[in-house]
């Protein structure tokens, strides 16, 4: 009879354990953030990017309204702004004072607070997918280099020559960096570039479209509450320009540059590496969340306003369970966007 009744007792209580989150996913991206006004963005470039955000946020929406989950609303996500040369992650990653586009990405799930990461990496196409095969195929949370390539390649996981990342563009960049002897933030102020743009853009394939823009950290991430009310974020980068001896910021970093609780949060930054991993801005806006009962936009504000005072520049997205939404940055801009299951829905570049 007891056993009965407890059955009948788990019964009564099974919404409890299944509930739906259906009318609250969300999924929030980034492009970047720095030195973007209005004063250096041309029509065409403003469209370029908005064209490729827009495109992400529906590719990875489609996944969370089709019962995907947030880890691979992220991918998919990622995957739109790694293939554009607009960014700096993947085909448009910046190149290291030896020449080489050397990438870096992580993911991290609020369930299982299980993570994955590669860095260093040079031929693999979509470095994200690596993260999540890290994450969901190996025992380890980081690989690097050659051993990171090789466990990629042992998945599935499309390996490409590394003159696949090369455009012109980002070789300009490297080149006036090394003539000014400095490491640079993804561009150089108002630096003029023509970048070819990617089929996916919604621009001609063959055409140019001349882009001005300021210092810029192009590095991609997003994060995204699915229909079984898990959070997950991801981070995408392809570092500085002329960086040099095997240099890694906080894109790969747990707790730096990514992160996910589904008790708190999902981050996701973008600025100046070193900083963020001092700070360890990820997690400590889940820690505020955590231990100081903080709402999220408060606790991403408070991390950020303590970034300014470090001397690091940036910004982040971040997600809660409720689906509320805090983007925060202290640069002149950042490429940013959201999407919601009642349709609200914006793409954003300035502060203003």
């Amino acid at each position: 009879m007891k056993k009965l009744c407890f059955f009948f007792l788990v019964l009564l209580n099974l919404p409890l354990f299944a509930q739906d989150f259906s009318d609250k996913i969300t999924l929030v991206l980034h492009g970047g953030a720095g030195t973007i006004t209005r004063a250096n963005m041309s029509p065409e470039q403003e469209k370029a990017y908005k064209t490729v955000l827009n495109s992400a946020l529906e590719k990875g929406y489609a996944v969370l309204k089709n019962g995907g989950t947030s880890v691979q609303a992220v991918e998919a996500t990622i995957h739109v702004m790694e293939d554009s040369p607009l960014f700096n992650a993947g085909k448009g990653a910046v190149f290291t004072n030896e020449g080489k586009n050397e990438l870096d990405a992580s993911v991290m799930e609020g369930k299982t607070l299980k993570a994955g990461a590669v860095a260093g990496v040079t031929t693999i196409k979509n470095p994200i997918s690596a993260a999540i095969a890290v994450m969901e195929k190996s025992e380890h949370v980081m690989m690097a280099g050659a051993g990171a390539e090789k466990f990629a390649k042992q998945q599935g996981i499309t390996i490409v020559d590394p003159a696949y990342f090369h455009t012109e563009a980002r070789y300009k960049a490297l080149i006036k960096a090394k003539e000014a002897d400095k490491t640079e933030l993804d561009h150089n102020s108002r630096e003029e570039q023509k970048v070819k743009a990617a089929p996916k853009t919604g621009l001609q394939r063959d055409e140019e479209v001349i882009f001005t823009e300021g210092r810029k950290f192009g590095t991609v991430g997003c994060v995204a509450l699915d229909k079984f009310g898990n959070l997950a974020a991801g981070t995408s980068t392809g570092g500085m320009t002329n960086k040099k001896y095997g240099r890694i910021g906080d894109a790969p970093i747990i707790g730096a540059g990514t992160y996910a609780n589904n008790a708190t949060c999902a981050v996701s930054a973008t600025g100046h590496g070193e900083y963020f991993i001092r700070s360890v801005v990820a997690y400590d806006i889940s820690a505020l969340m955590e231990y100081k009962g903080m709402p999220l936009k408060e606790a991403a504000n408070e991390v950020v306003k303590k970034l300014v005072k470090r001397g690091g520049e940036g910004g982040i997205i971040s997600l809660d369970r409720d689906g509320n939404i805090a983007m925060p940055f202290n640069s002149e801009g950042m490429y940013r966007g959201y999407i919601k299951n009642d349709g609200t829905r914006e793409v954003l570049i300035y502060k203003d």
